[in-house]
Order: structure tokens, then C-alpha cells, then sequence
């Protein structure tokens, strides 16, 4: 799949896209920028993620066409009927290497291994890391994503946490960096992860912290490769409702008998009714452990302060503006071809 996001001719369909052989197009020298999303959600949040992300970027991209290119990686375990859509409606991870991507995001995918390495996309993962080092002027690496990355790059391993890290956490921000710039003192950010990295750890391989959270950890954080790479422990990109869902997907699979440990509530989230309506219904189920138990519950309410999303239109408008900068700056001085992407 490939978008042209323009202000001037906006599409509102895929099947609206003007045909185009892109592949191998420069577009560095015109004020429209490259942007590919290499999605490896799972298949019920697949398409939710597609659709967050292109409204983003559309949102925050101003008067640049943006050219949006959605991949995934075909190694990502998938049902049927997954994988027939990313077949017919993204583009095949191998015309990568053909396009001049300015920008990438990477997304992270249901953790099935203990290990990193022991995910079946492992290698497929890090050779596309590798890839975008050389290929992207800067590239986001999203949660299980980023914890590849910086084992990749620099041997840093995550640490499993005693329990999942599910909420949204306030985040402040440190010191200056363009990515973070116009942004509020302090971010309230999505997080959702069963491991973390440290903060320490990070630090002394050269990592800059832009965001932190006394109770979360580490938000987001940066380095500079050939390609600037920034990563994302939490989901800025999330809506109002994605942790819901993931709560209500984990208390399913608690009813079904696929998990044996129950939920934890999302931290800052819920609103305090809501909260004791959802201990009272996690007693039940924990003696009564019945599927059908989910349609008894009654409807759940948010917190009114919640602001969850709110800080994502900043941060991806001042990424495209560093895209921006940074292929006006490459298209003045010598270029190099684009590497294939291998793998290992």
C-alpha cells in the first residue's frame, strides 16, 4: 500500500491513489518526503495501528506531500486471513531496498519467545535495522522493536519486569532536543510492555533520554548513527481506546483458559468506578472462569484527564521537520546509492 497524503489533493481511499512507479524515485529534491511503516502488529491490531499511524502523519506533515509506504515483515507469525490482507494491500518487504525512504517507523509485535533472538522475525528484524542505519534519515523504533534495536546495535538486554507495565504515566521531558521541541513539560504517554530497559545501561552506550517517567521508566530516547534513530519504550501513537482493547483481550483469553495469570488494571486509566467494577468483576472470573462472563460487563468509562495521544501530533511534526532538513541538506551534497536490504 502507498498513500500520497497532500493538503492540496487529499485521498480519503487507498483505491483513490494515483498509479505510480515509485520504485527508485528520488523525491528528496521536492518538498514531498518518503515515509515507510514496517507494521508487525498482531492481527487484531493490525489494521488500528495502519490507520493511527497514517492519520498522524498526515496530521502533522503541514503542506509536505507525504509518500507513505506500509510493509510488514513476512516472518511476523499471522492467521489466513492476516496475512491475505498484508499480501494484497501493503507493499512486498523485498521493493524496500528499490525505494528512497526518507523516514521509517517500526512498530513491535506480541512478544512469543522469551528471548529476543528466539523471535521467528528476529533475523529478518535486524537486517532491516542494519538497513535503515544506512538507508533512512532517521528511523522509530517502537517498543519490542526498540528493544531489538539496542540489543542489535549495542548489546543491550531488556529486563523482564514483575508485572506488565500497562497505563498511561506522565513523562517529563529532558533537556532539549528538536524532536521534543513545543512539546508540554510534561507528556502523558501509553505504555504497554512486559520488559524495560535501563536507564544506566542506555546512558553509558551513548543513548540521550528525551522523556523519562518516575513509575515507567525511560520514554523515549535517541542516538545518532548515520541515521538519526529514536526510540519508543511507551505508545504515543495510541489511542484513547487501544489499551482497553488490550485489557479486554488479555481478560478473554483469561476466560478461555490461554493465559493463567489475570490482568493488570491499566495504571491512571479507568476511572475509580470503573476501577471497582473491575476488581469485582476480576473476583468472579478468578472462581468462576467462564468465556462468557465478558458480556456481562457493563460499559467502562475513562478517566476525564486521561489526554492520551495528544502529545503524538508534536513529536511527529517535528520528525518530519528534521526529515525535511535533513534530505534538503543530503540533496546538496553527494549521494549514495541505496543499499539492498539482506539479511544475515
Amino acid at each position: 500500500m502507498t498513500l500520497l497524503f497532500d493538503k492540496h489533493q487529499p485521498i480519503t481511499s487507498p483505491a483513490l491513489v494515483p498509479i505510480v512507479d515509485d520504485i527508485g524515485e528520488d523525491s528528496a529534491g521536492r518538498d514531498e518526503l518518503a515515509i515507510a511503516l514496517i507494521n508487525n502488529m498482531p492481527d487484531a491490531a493490525l489494521k488500528a495501528t495502519e490507520r493511527r499511524f497514517e492519520r498522524l502523519i498526515q496530521a502533522a506533515a503541514g503542506r509536505i506531500r507525504i509518500r507513505f509506504h506500509c510493509f510488514s515483515l513476512p516472518s511476523v507469525a499471522r492467521s489466513g486471513q492476516a496475512r491475505r490482507y498484508v499480501e494484497s494491500e501493503y507493499r512486498d518487504i523485498a521493493e524496500l531496498a528499490g525505494l528512497r525512504v526518507d523516514g521509517m517507523i517500526v512498530t513491535g509485535s506480541e512478544p512469543i519467545a522469551d528471548a529476543l533472538h528466539q523471535e521467528l522475525h528476529w533475523k529478518d528484524l535486524t537486517a532491516l535495522i542494519d538497513w535503515a542505519e544506512v538507508n533512512t534519515h532517521s528511523t522509530i523504533w517502537s517498543c519490542l522493536a526498540a528493544h531489538a534495536a539496542v540489543k542489535h546495535l549495542d548489546g543491550i538486554a531488556r529486563h523482564r519486569l514483575d508485572g506488565k507495565c500497562s497505563g498511561v504515566y506522565d513523562c517529563a521531558r529532558i533537556g532539549y532536543d528538536c524532536l521534543t521541541n513545543g512539546a508540554p513539560q510534561i507528556l502523558r504517554i501509553a505504555h504497554s510492555r512486559h520488559n524495560e530497559l535501563n536507564e544506566s545501561e542506555l546512558v553509558a552506550r551513548g543513548y540521550q533520554i528525551l522523556t523519562r517517567s518516575d513509575k515507567a521508566g525511560v520514554d523515549i530516547f535517541a542516538r545518532q548513527y548515520r541515521s538519526r534513530f529514536i526510540f519508543f519504550q511507551g505508545h504515543p501513537e495510541y489511542d484513547a481506546l487501544s489499551l482497553q482493547r488490550e485489557y479486554m483481550r488479555d481478560v478473554a483469553r483469561f476466560l478461555s483458559g490461554e493465559r493463567q495469570d489475570y490482568p493488570l488494571i491499566p495504571a491512571n486509566y479507568f476511572d475509580a468506578a470503573t476501577e471497582c467494577t473491575l476488581r469485582a468483576f476480576e473476583a468472579r472470573a478468578r472462581v468462576d472462569r467462564d468465556p462468557t462472563l465478558a458480556a456481562g460487563l457493563p460499559g467502562l468509562t475513562l478517566r476525564p484527564d486521561l489526554a492520551v495521544g495528544t502529545a503524538a501530533t508534536v513529536l511527529f511534526r517535528n520528525w518530519i521537520g528534521y526529515l525535511k532538513r535533513s534530505a534538503a541538506a543530503a540533496q546538496s551534497g553527494p549521494s549514495e546509492p541505496a543499499q539492498r536490504l539482506q539479511g544475515p
